[in-house]
């Protein structure tokens, strides 16, 4: 009797875990440009698209947009799996790549694609408030990039500030090493530039948190890097930037910092809730 009951107790909860699961839709290849700006050129048309991935029959959720990394010179949009199913929508972003363009037309395309999300996320049932912005890598200095020199995002009417965090893996903070590549210089001669999130430290950026590899297993100096940027910041009379290292792990951390970028959307988003906003 009693494993009968035990029985049915479990049937009726599996039940109801499953009539609750969240079902997920994904829009690929959409465009983020303004539909002039792909005519008669195919390049744009191949790498200006977004994707994005979203919980159906749900409002007001939080979106993360992700750029993918590649040294500027290579990679494509895709979504890691440890961002799917967690009740969060996903912007995947491709972008044109150096030597086809050079800088600052990467940088405006994941301009365009956060402006794109800000204008777009509520059709979907989003909250354009609760934009977060990450990436790995090249990716990450992409999205600092954006959000640190508002000049990109005003282009678009948008006040970068408005961004509700940004959660960077592992992104150069230096002028990037593509771009000292086009101006000549090489990689392992340090530069600060307006291409470089350095040069762009101010008080009234959006909320952000630094994920690095372990410093001795890093690709060239970017845990400094990193480190340099928080340093900076802080001075600077930002009162929220944090820096994590992620012990043990080189420049390919992606999966161990996503559950740490998971914990900081929950952790701003339950704030924004709190502050009933």
């Amino acid at each position: 009797m009693k494993n009968t009951l035990f029985l049915l107790l479990f049937v009726f909860t599996a039940s109801i875990a499953s009539a609750q699961k969240t079902e997920y839709s994904t829009q690929s290849n959409i465009r983020y440009y303004p539909e002039a700006a792909y005519k008669n050129d195919a390049y744009a048309a191949e790498r200006c698209i977004l994707d994005i991935y979203y919980p159906k029959n749900t409002k007001n959720f939080a979106t993360l947009i992700y750029f993918h990394g590649g040294g500027i010179t290579g990679g494509n949009k895709w979504i890691p799996e440890g961002l799917k199913d967690k009740g969060y929508a996903i912007i995947t972003v491709g972008y044109r790549l150096h030597p086809k363009v050079k800088a600052p037309t990467y940088i405006e395309d994941a301009a365009a694609a956060i402006a794109w999300a800000f204008n777009n996320v509520a059709k979907y049932g989003g909250d354009p408030s609760a934009l977060f912005v990450t990436g790995h890598s090249a990716g990450g200095y992409l999205g600092m990039m954006a959000v640190l020199d508002k000049k990109y995002l005003a282009k678009h009417s948008i006040d970068t500030n408005k961004i509700a965090g940004l959660i960077p893996f592992s992104g150069q903070c230096i002028t990037h090493f593509t771009i000292r590549q086009e101006q000549g210089i090489g990689e392992k001669q340090p530069t600060i530039d307006e291409y470089a999130p350095l040069f762009h430290v101010r008080a009234d950026a959006p909320p952000l948190l630094l994920i690095t590899g372990d410093r001795e297993l890093e690709m060239l100096g970017r845990y400094e890097e990193n480190a340099y940027l928080a340093r900076m910041m802080k001075i600077s009379g930002h009162k929220e930037t944090r820096l994590i290292e992620i012990g043990g792990y080189g420049h390919m951390m992606e999966e161990p910092a996503i559950p740490i970028l998971l914990n900081e959307v929950k952790r701003i988003m339950d704030l924004k809730r709190a502050n009933g906003k």
